[in-house]
């Protein structure tokens, strides 16, 4: 872990106090987007191809393709949502489910 990311991690976590002990609202505090995701590693290591996954969590696949092989970047919203994918891929699996 890099010396920037432990900064990074030790100023969320004094957000989050913040907001548990009332000083701040949440919301109220800066969200940091990922600037990279290697999405052929997350696709990996959930064993799915490429059309799986998009189809799993509503990517086309002609997007995912192209992040893999870096003709694309994700936007912020997509590399947000592949980071919640990375860590907790079923909260998203059961966000998308129909109820």
């Amino acid at each position: 872990m890099t010396k920037k990311n432990f900064g990074r991690i030790m100023e969320g976590l004094g957000e989050a106090l913040e907001v548990a002990e009332g000083r701040a609202k949440a919301g109220s505090f800066r969200v940091h987007v990922p600037a990279e995701v290697d999405v052929q590693a997350v696709r990996k290591r959930l064993g799915l191809s490429q059309s799986q996954f998009a189809a799993r969590f509503g990517f086309s696949a002609s997007a995912v393709a192209d992040w893999e092989q870096r003709r694309r970047r994700p936007e912020a919203a997509a590399r947000t949502l592949l980071m919640v994918i990375a860590r907790e891929p079923e909260a998203v699996e059961r966000a998308l489910t129909a109820p």
